[in-house]
This record gives C-alpha cells, sequence and structure tokens, in this order.
C-alpha cells in the first residue's frame, strides 16, 4: 500500500440470493483525490460503496483504512474511522433543525450537548467552504439542494476524511452543481478523499480518477485525461452508443391543436399547509412531449398523482378530452389510458415482497388477459412478464425474484415496462431514467419518442435539461409548485431553464 492510498478493498466479494453484487473487488482511493464510480445499473457501485459504509458486511475479501484491516459492523462503526455518506434519500428528520439535524446521535462526554460551541464549529466549516445555512431553520422549510448542504455539513462537522457522494447532483440546479463541485475541489485541497458515484459524464470527467464497474467487477481504473467520454462510455456498456439521444429538430410533431389533457388553476397544500401545487396552469396535447423541468421537491410529485388520480387537488380543475376528471378514482385514470412512471419507485411504483411477474401487472391483475373466474392465468402472465424482461433488458434470475433483489436500475424497467405496456393515450413519467445506465436511457427515450409518434400526450420530468431540450416540444419549469414560464424545447437553453428554475425570471430581460 502506498502512502497515499487511504482506502483498498483486496478480492471483495458480496452476493444477495441469486445476484453476485460484488465479485473480487480489488479498488484504491487515494488521500485527497476525487475518485469516481461508474457503471451501468446493478454494475455493484452502491453495493461497493454501502460495504465501505458499514451498511453491508463483505462475504469475502479485506477492507484496509490507512494500512490497517477494519470490519464495520455497522455505519456507525465507518463514521468513527473517518467515512461519511451523502445518500440519494436524505436520512433528516423534517421537524428537527438544521442545527439539531447536524449534531444528533453525535458523541459527547457530556450528558448535555453545547450547542453553541457545535454552532461555532460549523460557522467556521460554512465560512470555509462558503455554504449559506441558517442553522435555526427546520428541514422541512429548505430546499431539496439546502437539505442537501445540511448531510455534508454533517460528514464535516464529524471529521470525514471520507465521503461517499451518490448521485449528488440529481437534486441540483445547474448552478447548485456548479458550487457543488466547487466545494468538492475544495475538500480535495484540504486532504479530504471524495468518492463519487454519478451516471453524468461531464461529472465523470471531473473526477481524478474512474473506476468502471460491470456486473459487480472491478474492469478498469482510468484517468479522465488519458480518455474520452466515448471510450468511457462503450467500456461501461460493453458496445458502442450513443452518449445523447439524437436532435429531432427537423421533425414536425403531430401536435393537435385541442388539448387532450388540461389543467386549469390547479392548487394543492401539503401536510404543512403550504402550496405544494400554486395555480397551475398546462396543457398536453396528443403527439407531443411536455417537459417540466425543476429542481426535486418543487411540486413535481404532486403535479403526478393529480394528473394519475392519486391526489385530489384542493381546487382546480383536471379536463380530459372535454371531460373534468378530478377527484375521480385512480382505476378511473388508468381506464382512460392514462400511464404513470413514479419518481419513488419503491414506495409507490412495485410492491418489494411481490416477484417481478406480480409487479408487472399490478393494478391490472382483474384484467381478462391476466384473470378468468377470479383465478389468474399464471401461464400467460409469465410468458408476458418473461417477454418484458427480455425487451428491456431487466438482469435478473427468473421472472420469479422479488423485486427487492433487484438493483434500483432494473427496478425502475420493471415499472416502465408496465406503464409502457398498459398506458395507451397519456405516459406521465416523472424521473423515468433516474439511476438507469447510459444504454438503458437511450432505449428508454427512444420508446418514449415512439410512443409519442403513436399519437401519446407525454408529461415528461427530469433533471437532465439536456435531455429535456433534446427530448421535447416545449417545456415548462415549475419552481415552488408553480409554473414560472413555458419554453420553446428547440430555442432555449439550459441557462434560460435554470433561471427560471431558481425563480429569477427577471434576469432574462
Amino acid at each position: 500500500m502506498s502512502q497515499s492510498t487511504i482506502l483498498k478493498t483486496s478480492q471483495l466479494s458480496k452476493y444477495f440470493p441469486g445476484v453476485v453484487a460484488n465479485e473480487n473487488v480489488d479498488f484504491l482511493l487515494n488521500k485527497g483525490e476525487v475518485h469516481c464510480l461508474f457503471g451501468e445499473n446493478g454494475a455493484g457501485k452502491s453495493t461497493l460503496c454501502s460495504c465501505l459504509f458499514g451498511y453491508h458486511k463483505p462475504d469475502s475479501g479485506r477492507i484496509e483504512l490507512d494500512g490497517k484491516l477494519v470490519k464495520f459492523r455497522s455505519p456507525g462503526d465507518a463514521i468513527k474511522c473517518g467515512i461519511g455518506m451523502v445518500h440519494q434519500h436524505f436520512v433528516l428528520v423534517d421537524d428537527f433543525t438544521v442545527l439539531e439535524n447536524i449534531i444528533v446521535g453525535t458523541n459527547s462526554e457530556k450528558w448535555t450537548l453545547d450547542l453553541e460551541k457545535s454552532e461555532n464549529e460549523l460557522r467556521l466549516i460554512c465560512l470555509e467552504y462558503e455554504i449559506d445555512l441558517k442553522f435555526n431553520s427546520l428541514v422541512r422549510d429548505l430546499s431539496v439542494g439546502e437539505q442537501q448542504w445540511v448531510e455534508i455539513l454533517k460528514s464535516l462537522y464529524l471529521d470525514a476524511e471520507i465521503l461517499i457522494l451518490d448521485e449528488p447532483t440529481a437534486v441540483l440546479t445547474p448552478e447548485e452543481s456548479k458550487k457543488l463541485f466547487n466545494i468538492i475541489g475544495k475538500m480535495s485541497k484540504n486532504g479530504i478523499s471524495i468518492i463519487l458515484i454519478s451516471h453524468k459524464i461531464s461529472e465523470v470527467m471531473q473526477a481524478d480518477r474512474v473506476s468502471v464497474m460491470s456486473k459487480g467487477k472491478l474492469i478498469n481504473t482510468v484517468y479522465p485525461k488519458d480518455t474520452t467520454p466515448q471510450e468511457l462510455t462503450n467500456m461501461m456498456v460493453g458496445r458502442e452508443v450513443t452518449l445523447r439521444v439524437k436532435e429531432n429538430k427537423d421533425v414536425k410533431t403531430a401536435t393537435s391543436s385541442k388539448p387532450l389533457l388540461s389543467v386549469k388553476k390547479l392548487n394543492y397544500l401539503n401536510k404543512y399547509k403550504k402550496f405544494a401545487l400554486n395555480n397551475v396552469d398546462l396543457e398536453l396535447h396528443s403527439g407531443e412531449i411536455l417537459g417540466l423541468a425543476g429542481v426535486s421537491g418543487n411540486g413535481q410529485k404532486e403535479l403526478f398523482e393529480a394528473l394519475s388520480g392519486n391526489l385530489a387537488p384542493d381546487s382546480g380543475t383536471i379536463i380530459y378530452d372535454g371531460e373534468e376528471i378530478q377527484g375521480k378514482s385512480s382505476r378511473y385514470y388508468m381506464d382512460l389510458g392514462i400511464g404513470l412512471i413514479p419518481d419513488d419507485r419503491y414506495r409507490e411504483g412495485l410492491i418489494g415482497d411481490f416477484n417481478i411477474s406480480e409487479n408487472t401487472i399490478l393494478g391490472w391483475q382483474r384484467d381478462q388477459k391476466y384473470s378468468k373466474n377470479f383465478f389468474l392465468n399464471h401461464k400467460y402472465i409469465k410468458k408476458f412478464t418473461e417477454d418484458l424482461i427480455k425487451k428491456f433488458n431487466v438482469i435478473a434470475p427468473s421472472a420469479t425474484v422479488p423485486v427487492n433483489y433487484l438493483s434500483g436500475g432494473n427496478a425502475q424497467k420493471v415499472i416502465l415496462a408496465r406503464e409502457f405496456s398498459h398506458s395507451n393515450k397519456i405516459l406521465l413519467a416523472n424521473q423515468p431514467t433516474r439511476g438507469l445506465d447510459l444504454g438503458i436511457i437511450e432505449y428508454v427515450y427512444e420508446q418514449i419518442k415512439a410512443k409519442r409518434e403513436e399519437g401519446f400526450a407525454i408529461l415528461l420530468a427530469s433533471e437532465e435539461l439536456e435531455d429535456l431540450i433534446n427530448m421535447c416540444d416545449r417545456i415548462a419549469v415549475i419552481s415552488e409548485g408553480e409554473i414560472k414560464g413555458t419554453v420553446d424545447a428547440q430555442s432555449t437553453s439550459i441557462q434560460e431553464i435554470g433561471l427560471l428554475m431558481a425563480g429569477q425570471a427577471d434576469s432574462l430581460t
């Protein structure tokens, strides 16, 4: 082990029922470097990091920290050894203040915490990294981006020498993402080592080194300066793949003059009596992809739930083909041909203990194709599911595997397969490619374009602004539950969308 190496794994392996998550992984992290883990879904990136943070215990192999063998029984052990982790889904208490969230669970020799001392320490950290947070603010009142700063601050407060960041820019505006990478650069200069999981090739290329993983194995570690985005992507997927969806500027869409779905003055108050949706007006036409841009947590979830019948708005109207449908059941919306891809795949898109076959017909189990005389047609369902597994490249040993055992990306493919197969008029796609690798992203977007050509009306929300510009006919920008503006996708820019997302529309004039 060289002097600059702070963390090392040797022949690390981890297995789940029917799945090889990590196989003989040899990984090196140097002090003060930004090291990116890059790979397809199910490649083993998250499992490796979970082993490094004590969530999972490796089935074999070694983890060495500063040259010494370590065995973590829990994340608490990893934290004590100077390893912090910021997850995609934050571990924060909504009703606690920023300060309380940061210091909760920290060790103290006294029965009471010295809040003033902790606050002074945090102010010095914020000053050094130019992080602006009010420590007495409740977490529930923060934007999603601000909540991420809380998570990062907690790791810095605990003197983390190694920080694992899992898709950290997924909830940030372009400007916030730029700020985060500036902070990552300062951390690196201060000797903090960063492990970055990212699917965004522009972020991958900013790392000091990149380790490419495939099918649980670490297949290569390279320096970005010695390679290209295309070479890295080909290495990850194992074949040549188009980095971006081909632009469609020369194709005229079949947008009809009359909207198939329209929303007028839609309002919804959340449990904190704040507007999650505030006078939302939208029109969605057949043969159109309408993009929805915005930082996560600004009303997208509530809008998609309202448009699928899973949430009753407090006021306003939802009109489908001339008929007011607000207040109708979600079953009614499904029967109209409206499909929903939710942003939270496990809470709203799947039942984890159900197998793949059961999840592919979820909500449709009473359909005559799948049942007869109250009994499921298991033979037909099995064939239907196996065809979808092949079509959507779901990596699983069989159709009878519970979706809890699938990687996040493969679980998402099950949802995509179900909704693409059953909807026939409108597709509501909230972050349909979140957590997917570039190869399947390419496939999903081609499928969405094919649905548009079939005459579908599609609402597509994504945090990848370049994808929205390439895919959509129009883009509506949502911030704090309001539609701040709708722009033509072919004539707009990332800067214009970013300013609208940040609520700075006045800066455009």
